[in-house]
């Protein structure tokens, strides 16, 4: 038995003997724990330590079983066996406390050392696998002839020296690791395999992008076996952001562990790293001792055959035994061969700018000279895509890129004429002379031979049913008619043969450049295909190749290539032929490299109907979406360039060539083709000073809907009467065909437009549930960075008002009434088409939302127009080009400051903005420092927490209140605070701040009417919109939007140019949020009492114009500008958040603040002058509809002001059980049970009873209930009882068990309720139960008596102020 196991027996109330386990907190040597959990167990009939913790639960219940049969006849009582796969024997839970809790960490590393199938082995080896081959000498011939062609015998013996490391257990001590650097398709993931086979069991997988990315703390997870081996196969390790991770590693440092679950751990990781890569390693000054430890390995960039290569390679798994012996034997000769290797080539390729001429070798090579212009944009480009962390100034990227040029010239004239500055000319090609960089050699290829002999594929198709040909050459009967078969007719005649299904033929008809078919073109071609039996078609021209495919035949695609056919012979087709020469080879199986259908999708140039389409059109092209080869792609991009200006469509892609011409010299065979046809092509049209209108296209509304087994896309074109169409289940093709159309809808960047996507990837509808999930639940991985812009707009991104699609829908009055069915179960067949019409609700809402919120769309064109980019493009990017232009990384200009430091050059003087002098105007807290910037003394930021002045400041902005009744209240709010934060403190640095200050100031010039103004900002790039007072309006509308996004930016925990890391402290906010609360002191220290504060503005009641002036001052000082916005007649606060007031009449602030100060400016008291004497309401407890109007203005309550919008996270559902038993009382005996049977301190008591009652109970409740499925937004009223309405719920989850229920949704419980849509359209507002609405407004009216006369509030009685010591009018 287990050394840490005791069996024992316990008796039960009932006479039964339960046998349960026993753990011993001991040093075990059979169990280990690592990390506060399980790790590994011994189990003696294998001979092996398991780390699957069911091995461990199956030994436990074997020893309970076997103790149970050998005791059997000593009780007398019945037996009861507590296994540990019985969750209710609460067994399982005294395991986990056991190993978790109980026991200490105790555990030694497995599978430190290789195990071969010849190793004697025990317990203390601390094994846990073995490998199913012998350590000892034998055949390697496939591996010496396809290592000795791959690699060099200097880099062979590289790879050979670490693999037998590992065999001799050295590894673990050396601090090496190995990169096999090269181009695609030179062997690198080759020799990885061999390596897995080599270590199966032995190795993991790994990424070290995350082992160099300091954020990801997962990153050891990977390591967590313990490997030998580490292999990344094609891992980027260019971008590596921090070495540090990676050094320690393979220094075999003590590293801390951190498993997803787990509690850290501390382990010495023993592994040899192998990783392949495209690109060089990224070495970082500091860290420079990783260079050491590197072996970069290159190829030759030699390849076998395609035949020898695959015959190679399956038999090297029969050598794995003779391969390990060798490398053992090579390492032997020189265990330090690598003791003080430097790899030089390496370290030179990790330059970044080295890489970047690396990475533009082709482009500057093929134009033999760039304008420094051109140069420098590709540079950035690169830079952005390689996160080069320090790029360099322009001013040194003009001197660095001399190095790589013969001449420059500062002035030069091109061939065309045209003169430009800044041109390099004379690539200098010979410093690459190592670099392996021109193009690709192919290996030399056999060509196939024909004559004239006996037909292996007569011989094979002997018995394939066949017929002769008519004079017509074709078939001369229906093939139910035909009995003959080939053996019966002679093949040198033209004939017709019904071949297998899986039997295809590959067509070779290459023309030459007159147009006819060429042998000589067609043997070139074949030849680099498998070896198969091959034969010449009838013309003697064209070839044949026969192959037997694997796969479904009826999936391959007929077009694999220009004038290269694939044959598939299904159904009724059959192949014609005429038997004149072939070669002698046998039929040849094929299972992969071959065309799909919907892979290569068919390409429709009449969809090209803007430069959008067009530059989609050529993007899918370079990601050979159309065609997986180069040349295909090149002349489809040239047909679509040709066709584009034929057609006489504006355009201008001239910025794409460097990326065509860079793909173009790709190309394996056909590169100098490609190249020719690049430089034909018609970057832009002759006459491009009129944009392309895309919006000439209509716009689609869609939207999608996702069932783990139905898939729905609903569209229609724009306009009132336009149908709805419907695609369920629609294929990738019909997929690609409603892309073509400018599509909108609503937060499709973020959802539809990856599921539209997917699918035309070819996601099955379970893939694209399982995608939705993903996407649904903020997995960052769930998103593809081509499908952000599918869509022409989005909707619910330019929306200035952020809300669900069915709240807009609820506010519209759109028909919203949900379908009933939860979004995680399978639909019904015969449901789709109903589901398909429900789904239109949601197209029409997003049309409706789109024309209602038309002043926001025009403002994102405006946006879009400034920036230079599309509607699609978010507003945070848009606003994100106006002000920092293409520089994507700002922060190194930016400000920030501690703005409690209170230095010797602190004062209590300074200039405002606008120049005027203030000299302690305050109190000891406003001071200032050299930089006229307000110094806040005492103010300190700990560890997420804000103190000034004794209080602690929200993180967000201030808010005070001191709740009661007032009267003559003076609202002053601070205009664009957060703004002028960002302007006085000059946030990002004086060059970016005076361009978003000149956003601010031609907003308020345009508000003023100062359109000449406004037209000289922002480099003149506003001066088209201000022609009319209504363009003028949009471009405000536009600013503003702009200018609400900054703030959000600068305090967004996501990485964007706005962000400082620096700025933990929100140093926006908490500037505005100091200052208020300097200013409520002063305001106080002046006599008058500070009502309420609510982060940029502040309410005084009893205000005169002398506090009201000193207020605008004290302000300025800031660089705030106070408005006076309103003054209330009364008002009655309840908490920060609830107040309820009425605005003064215009005559009533005449008499506060003298007629000539209303009338001073139209801002002055704006809402009093427009809401006069009107009621307002801030926070729920008083905006609700018939509150307001019963209480307060006395208007007519309808219907819709009896209607109640709830949303919640989970989902909402109604429980129509009215009719139903009431189970409450089963409900809370099972409740008391199920704490009894969670309860920790009984959790080793079996509890049958109570589980069994509890089982019971579940299925008696359920009898209940009747759950009606809503949604997350729905519309309710609450019903009287008996009238039909359910009892409105959440749906619950259990953190900890995952545990599905139901609780009250907010505000509903004591009510039934029923969606509003079926009161209206059933006609029951007679039903509407008035006592849930009476309840609001007296709870409303007995928080108003709380701190005053409600009868006084409400009445048009005067506020008369209370002189002092007297109390005021409305005191009870």
């Amino acid at each position: 038995m287990m050394d840490f196991l005791m069996i024992s027996t316990r008796s039960t109330k009932r006479g039964v003997i339960e046998i349960y386990p026993k753990f011993i907190v001991c040093k075990s040597s059979d169990l280990m724990i690592r990390g506060g959990d399980f790790y590994a167990i011994w189990i003696e009939e294998r001979g092996l330590w398991s780390t699957e913790e069911q091995d461990a639960l199956q030994l436990i219940d074997r020893e309970l079983d076997r103790y149970a049969e050998e005791n059997r006849q000593k009780f007398d009582s019945n037996l009861k066996v507590l296994h540990m796969w019985d969750a209710e024997s609460g067994m399982i839970d005294s395991w986990h406390k056991y190993c978790q809790k109980q026991m200490r960490d105790n555990y030694r590393m497995l599978d430190e050392e290789l195990i071969f199938s010849n190793t004697e082995l025990k317990k203390t080896d601390y094994a846990s696998k073995k490998l199913n081959y012998p350590l000892e000498a034998g055949d390697i011939s496939a591996y010496d002839k396809l290592m000795s062609t791959l690699y060099s015998d200097e880099e062979r013996h590289k790879i050979e020296w670490a693999i037998g490391s590992i065999v001799s257990g050295d590894s673990k001590k050396l601090q090496k690791f190995l990169v096999l650097y090269g181009a695609a398709g030179t062997g690198k993931s080759t020799v990885l395999n061999i390596i897995q086979q080599l270590f199966e069991g032995y190795y993991s997988v790994f990424d070290a992008k995350a082992l160099g990315s300091s954020s990801n703390s997962f990153a050891l997870e990977a390591f967590k076996s313990n490997p030998l081996v580490a292999i990344q196969h094609d891992g980027d390790l260019s971008r590596i952001e921090d070495n540090t991770r990676l050094n320690s590693l393979v220094s075999h440092e003590l590293m801390t562990v951190n498993e997803k679950f787990k509690s850290t751990y501390a382990n010495r990781f023993k592994c040899l790293l192998f990783m392949g890569t495209n690109k060089p390693v990224k070495i970082t000054d500091a860290k420079s001792g990783l260079i050491r430890r590197l072996i970069d390995v290159s190829p030759t960039g030699n390849k076998l055959s395609s035949k020898e290569y695959k015959t190679t390679v399956d038999r090297i798994k029969f050598e794995l035994g003779g391969i390990a012996y060798h490398c053992l034997e090579v390492y032997k000769e020189n265990p330090g061969a690598y003791d003080t290797y430097i790899p030089l080539a390496m370290l030179g390729a990790s330059n970044d700018f080295y890489n970047y001429i690396l990475d533009s070798y082709y482009v500057f090579k093929n134009e033999d000279g760039t304008t420094l212009k051109a140069a420098w944009k590709m540079y950035n480009t690169y830079c952005d895509e390689a996160k080069v962390t320090y790029p360099l100034s322009q001013r040194v990227f003009k001197e660095e890129l001399k190095n790589y040029f013969r001449d420059y010239k500062e002035r030069f004239t091109m061939d065309d004429g045209t003169r430009s500055r800044s041109y390099y000319s004379g690539f200098r090609t010979d410093k690459f002379e190592d670099v392996k960089l021109t193009t690709k050699c192919e290996p030399d290829i056999s060509t196939i031979e024909f004559k004239s002999q006996k037909s292996i594929f007569d011989e094979v198709c002997s018995n394939c049913l066949a017929q002769y040909a008519t004079s017509k050459e074709t078939p001369s009967k229906p093939w139910d008619d035909v009995t003959t078969t080939l053996k019966d007719i002679s093949t040198d005649k033209v004939h017709y043969v019904k071949l297998p299904e899986n039997h295809i033929v590959i067509d070779f008809d290459i023309p030459d450049e007159s147009g006819e078919k060429s042998f000589e073109a067609n043997l070139v071609a074949a030849s680099k295909w498998p070896a198969t039996y091959a034969e010449l078609s009838k013309s003697g021209k064209g070839i044949h190749l026969h192959y037997i495919y694997t796969g479904d035949s009826k999936k391959l695609s007929r077009f694999y290539d220009d004038h290269i056919e694939v044959k598939v012979f299904t159904g009724k087709s059959s192949l014609r032929r005429k038997l004149t020469k072939c070669n002698n080879l046998p039929i040849a199986q094929i299972s992969s490299g071959l065309p799909m259908k919907g892979e290569n999708k068919m390409v429709n140039f009449e969809g090209i109907k803007n430069e959008k389409a067009l530059r989609t059109f050529i993007k899918r092209n370079l990601n050979k979406e159309y065609h997986a080869n180069t040349k295909p792609s090149i002349d489809f991009i040239y047909k679509g360039l040709e066709d584009a200006y034929s057609n006489g469509l504006q355009y201008d892609v001239s910025d794409m060539r460097n990326s065509i011409l860079n793909f173009a010299m790709s190309s394996t065979n056909q590169a100098e083709y490609c190249v020719k046809l690049v430089k034909k092509m018609r970057f832009k049209s002759d006459d491009i000073s009129k944009p392309s209108n895309s919006e000439d296209v209509r716009l689609v509304f869609y939207d999608v809907e996702v069932f783990p087994n139905l898939f729905l896309v609903n569209w229609k074109f724009q306009g009132d009467g336009k149908p709805v169409v419907r695609m369920i289940n629609p294929t990738p093709i019909e997929i690609e065909d409603l892309m073509r159309f400018n599509l909108v809808g609503f937060n499709c960047r973020r959802y539809d437009n990856h599921i539209l996507y997917a699918r035309l990837m070819g996601y099955t509808n379970e893939q694209l549930y399982s995608l939705s999930q993903k996407i649904i639940t903020g997995n960052r991985d769930a998103f593809f960075g081509e499908a952000y812009n599918v869509s022409y707009t989005d909707v619910y991104d330019f929306c200035s008002k952020k809300q669900s699609l069915k709240k807009w829908e609820i506010e519209l009055g759109i028909h919203h009434q949900e379908l009933g069915l939860p979004w995680d179960q399978l639909v019904p067949k015969e449901m789709w088409t109903k589901v398909a019409e429900y789904c239109d609700n949601d197209v029409i809402a997003t049309e409706a939302v789109f024309d209602n919120r038309q002043a926001d769309f025009i403002a994102r064109k405006v946006l879009a127009d400034v920036a230079g980019m599309s509607v699609n493009d978010t507003t945070n990017s848009l606003t994100t080009r106006i002000i920092f232009g293409t520089n994507r990384k700002p922060q190194d200009q930016f400000e920030y400051r501690d703005m409690g430091l209170v230095t010797k050059e602190t004062s209590p003087v300074t200039v405002s903005p606008d120049g005027c002098i203030f000299d302690s105007f305050g109190d000891e807290y406003t001071l200032f420092d050299e930089n006229l910037k307000p110094v806040f003394p005492g103010y300190v930021y700990d560890n997420g927490i804000s103190t000034y002045r004794g209080e602690e400041v929200g993180e967000g902005g201030y808010v005070y209140s001191e709740p009661g009744m007032y009267g003559n209240i003076a609202l002053l709010d601070i205009a664009s605070m957060h703004p002028s934060s960002i302007v006085a403190e000059e946030l990002f640095g004086p060059v970016y701040t005076k361009r978003f200050k000149e956003i601010l100031d031609a907003r308020i010039a345009i508000k003023h009417k100062d359109f000449d103004k406004a037209k000289k900002m922002l480099d003149g790039a506003l001066a088209k919109y201000l022609t009319d007072e209504t363009a003028a309006a949009d471009l405000a509308q536009a600013l503003k939007i702009a200018i609400n996004s900054v703030y959000g930016l600068t305090s967004a925990t996501f990485d964007n140019p706005f962000r400082d890391v620096r700025n933990r402290d929100n140093i926006v906010a908490k500037r505005g949020a100091l200052f208020m609360i300097n200013l409520k002191h002063v305001v106080q220290s002046k006599g008058f009492t500070v009502a309420h504060i609510k982060t940029d503005s502040i309410k005084i009641p009893d205000a005169t114009p002398e506090i009201i002036d000193f207020i605008t001052k004290y302000g300025r000082q800031y660089g705030y500008n106070f408005e006076h916005e309103a003054t209330y007649d009364r008002m009655c606060l309840v908490n920060d958040a609830v107040y309820i007031a009425k605005y003064a009449t215009i005559d009533h602030c005449c008499e506060l603040y003298g007629e000539e100060y209303v009338n001073k400016a139209k801002d002055i008291l704006k809402d009093c002058k427009k809401h006069s004497g009107e009621w307002t309401a801030t926070g729920t407890q008083f905006q609700v509809p018939y509150v307001f109007k019963k209480l307060f203005t006395h208007e007519e309550i309808t219907l819709d002001d009896l209607c109640e919008t709830k949303s919640v996270s989970s989902a909402l559902y109604l429980d129509m059980n009215e009719d139903l038993p009431d189970v409450s009382a089963l409900e809370a005996e099972k409740d008391k049970l199920w704490k009894q049977i969670t309860d920790p301190k009984r959790m080793n008591e079996p509890m049958p009873d109570e589980c069994e009652r509890v089982e019971e109970l579940t299925t008696e409740i359920a009898k209940g209930h009747n759950y009606h499925f809503v949604g997350k937004v729905g519309q309710f009223c609450p019903i009287k009882p008996g009238c039909g309405g359910g009892i409105l719920l959440r749906e619950t989850e259990n953190k900890k068990t995952g545990e599905k229920g139901y609780a009250a949704a907010g505000g509903s419980k004591g009510y039934r309720w029923m969606e509003s849509e079926m009161v209206k359209s059933n006609k029951k507002e007679n039903d509407i139960d008035y006592r849930y609405y009476e309840t609001m407004a007296n709870d409303a009216v007995a928080a108003i008596f709380d701190y005053g006369d409600f009868e006084w509030f409400v009445s048009d009685d005067p506020y008369v102020k209370a002189i002092p010591d007297d109390k005021p009018p409305f005191d009870i």
